[in-house]
């Protein structure tokens, strides 16, 4: 398995991770044009780097992100993924499951849409939202058909833990790398947020009544994140808690994260067999002399 990059914002392997303790927003702003600037770079390296991806057919890359309503998932992933060719790319969104997807395990329904060796798969929310939203509000077990649940549900969680853990463990084993995007946005932020949707008629349509009540639980929401980040963030399914309250500097940040984690692959494109490269020579000479 790949050892994958390190930043200041990635969350350690060692079960020490203080959510309150992460920044919200850059140390010293650069200024939007700056990001946008040094964005712009990034992603041309980056694009680069996935046709090299696409050729190798060896990996797979699926980057998964989490964050709390309006920290910037559809944007950063809008933006970051602005200059990927579009047929090495898929993006899925996981909301609430289906009957279908009810009448099979939890990881399931996004195991059906990893990506394929050679291209990048996106994740917008995730299996991760099992012990997120569903430990927040236990009562969603219930509608799981699961055929017994323990009386401590905190049992089931951690089993889900375990699951997920091995789960990222046998993909990395078998060539999918792991990148994990946690969107550190702060409650002051998100409200200003909510604010300009309802101000704004243009955002109206990304406004929903639902991300009020959730609000209400965020103390939980941080604590929930705070263990699923520290229990399940691996040298091979590294978690990166990006400050999200400026959103120009978390796409850069994202960004960057995902071309550092492209590097580490080894990438280069198929050698031609020594045969091949002969047929390619009489080839060229046919095509050179049919005018």
């Amino acid at each position: 398995m790949l050892k994958l990059p390190k930043s200041e914002f990635t969350v350690p392997f060692d079960g020490s991770f203080k959510l309150a303790e992460m920044p919200n927003k850059p140390q010293q702003d650069l200024g939007k044009k700056h990001y946008k600037n040094e964005l712009s770079k990034t992603i041309k390296e980056m694009s680069e780097l996935q046709r090299i991806l696409y050729a190798h057919d060896k990996h797979s890359l699926l980057l998964v992100f989490q964050a709390m309503d309006a920290a910037g998932k559809d944007s950063t992933i809008r933006a970051v993924m602005s200059g990927i060719d579009p047929t090495g790319c898929q993006v899925f969104s996981f909301k609430r499951p289906s009957n279908q997807e009810l009448d099979h395990d939890f990881l399931w329904r996004s195991a059906t849409r990893l990506p394929e060796r050679g291209r990048i798969g996106i994740f917008n929310r995730s299996y991760y939202e099992e012990v997120l939203v569903v430990r927040v509000h236990p009562k969603i077990l219930g509608y799981q058909r699961i055929p017994e649940l323990p009386k401590d549900l905190d049992t089931v969680f951690e089993q889900r833990f375990e699951s997920i853990v091995d789960h990222e463990k046998h993909l990395a084993r078998n060539g999918t790398v792991i990148v994990k995007f946690f969107l550190n946005v702060s409650r002051e932020e998100q409200r200003q947020r909510f604010l300009s949707r309802l101000d704004t008629p243009e955002k109206n349509w990304k406004f929903e009544l639902g991300d009020i009540k959730e609000r209400k639980h965020w103390d939980t929401y941080m604590q929930c994140y705070e263990d699923a980040l520290n229990k399940t963030s691996k040298v091979y399914a590294p978690w990166h808690c990006i400050p999200a309250d400026n959103k120009s500097f978390m796409r850069l940040k994202v960004a960057q994260t995902v071309v550092e984690t492209l590097k580490t692959m080894k990438l280069e494109y198929p050698d031609v067999d020594p045969d091949e490269r002969a047929a390619f020579a009489e080839t060229k000479a046919h095509l050179l002399k049919d005018i």
